[in-house]
């Protein structure tokens, strides 16, 4: 099972729904923990797991032979993101902006066009008897996230027993939907707020064109019914948590440690969440069958 974590905007808690989850679920198995979020990981402050090694992620880019170009700009036009444009009758190559889809390469009638690659970012392995925590990270500068998180998610387990949880970015972008893809369920985690429920209704919407099961934990929650309580019930939407505004619990999480591990309450929580997934699974796999 593949759990992923999202939110609308970021800030609600999606690497502390992670961690925690992650430290429940490994006392009956080994656990797969993958940070998506590779313009800011930070799930390493919390799983003390020695790397094993760092892999460089790299796309491919064009390079051009000047001596070889005619000039005729056929790559220019058939690139449709600004990777080349026209300078004094020849194409000039934007590495960052390129999204090695191999066109401008196909269409060159002279072949003066050839790919190479250009590094944008690192995978890093970390593994112990508990976890298999594998972080992507962006190469400072580089626009372009979605090959780096790619890289990370070839790091799923091929057991279809095994439970891997994925840390999301946060909003609703191209890196978002790279993470999410593939997924078996959708935690959306979001707080009591305007803004969380503006930016909760704008991932809820993502995920049912995704058509992915989803689920919605409320952090940081101060009263119950709250707006985001009123929202899923009004959207028939499983509401599977509220996890409580507790000052102790934020000194823990401002520390690095696991709020399941000093905090009984929490522990009693998350234990809660995957019965509840699993169930609604469940469900949708028996209405798909009908």
């Amino acid at each position: 099972m593949i759990i992923a974590v999202a939110s609308g905007k970021g800030g609600t808690g999606k690497t502390t729904l992670t961690v925690n989850l992650a430290r429940v679920l490994m006392e009956k198995a080994k656990i797969y923990v993958l940070d998506c979020d590779v313009e800011e990981p930070n799930v390493h402050l919390f799983l003390q797991v020695q790397k094993i090694e760092d892999k460089i992620v790299n796309k491919s880019v064009p390079e051009l032979e000047p001596e070889i170009c005619s000039g005729c700009l056929e790559c220019v036009k058939m690139c449709q993101f600004n990777a080349l444009v026209e300078v004094k009758a020849k194409p000039m190559v934007f590495s960052e902006l390129c999204h090695s889809c191999g066109g401008c390469v196909e269409v060159c009638p002279n072949k003066a066009l050839t790919e190479k690659d250009f590094p944008i970012g690192k995978v890093s392995i970390y593994e112990d008897e508990r976890y298999v925590f594998v972080e992507g990270r962006l190469d400072v500068g580089q626009p372009m996230s979605p090959p780096v998180i790619k890289a990370v998610k070839k790091h799923l387990p091929n057991d279809p027993k095994a439970i891997a949880i994925i840390d999301a970015p946060p909003g609703t972008s191209c890196p978002v939907i790279a993470s999410l893809h593939g997924a078996d369920f959708i935690l959306l985690v979001t707080e009591p707020t305007p803004f969380g429920l503006h930016d909760l209704d704008l991932a809820v919407k993502t995920v049912k064109e995704l058509k992915i099961p989803m689920g919605v934990v409320v952090n940081r929650v101060q009263a119950i019914p709250n707006l985001i309580t009123k929202y899923c019930t009004q959207n028939q939407i499983p509401l599977l948590l509220h996890l409580p505004l507790d000052q102790e619990a934020a000194r823990l999480y401002s520390q690095g440690k696991i709020l399941v591990d000093h905090l009984p309450e929490f522990k009693e929580k998350f234990q809660t969440i995957v019965p509840k997934i699993q169930k609604i699974l469940q469900e949708v796999q028996h209405a798909n069958q009908n």
